[in-house]
């Protein structure tokens, strides 16, 4: 298990409501489409990163973290594990307090440098999921 209740609660209820989510396109088949909305719905900022940088769910959209000219809180990655690592790098280098990798994204050496840089993880898990389960 890549995050325990406790960081999954804490990445979701106390860290912040700004979330990058990588991956993200206006393409409504991708699950990165729905997870977002349920942010959405729970009050989260939801701000789509895609080599496209489309506007989705109303919030214009970056073709990289580094582009994004404000603070991010999470980064939620909907790339294949082989392209998470660096995602997960920049998330550390943008200054984010947490990265989210979705279910089935796992990169263990990704996990050990982002946590030994200070960030929250949680891999192989989803955030609509378990925001829900929080009450």
């Amino acid at each position: 298990m890549y995050g325990d209740e406790a960081t999954v609660r804490k990445i979701l209820t106390e860290l912040g409501d700004t979330w990058a989510v990588v991956g993200l396109s206006s393409n409504r088949q991708r699950a990165a489409y729905g997870v977002a909305e349920v942010l959405k719905r729970f009050g989260k900022r939801v701000v789509p990163v895609h080599p496209k940088a489309e506007t989705v769910h109303g919030e214009r959209g970056y073709a990289s973290l580094a582009d994004i000219p404000f603070d991010v809180d999470v980064v939620d990655v909907f790339v294949n594990s082989e392209l998470a690592g660096p995602v997960a790098d920049e998330a550390v280098a943008k200054g984010a307090a947490a990265v989210w990798f979705q279910l089935g994204v796992i990169d263990e050496a990704a996990y050990e440098r982002t946590r030994a840089a200070g960030l929250e993880m949680v891999m192989d898990r989803c955030p609509a999921i378990e925001i829900p389960r929080l009450g």
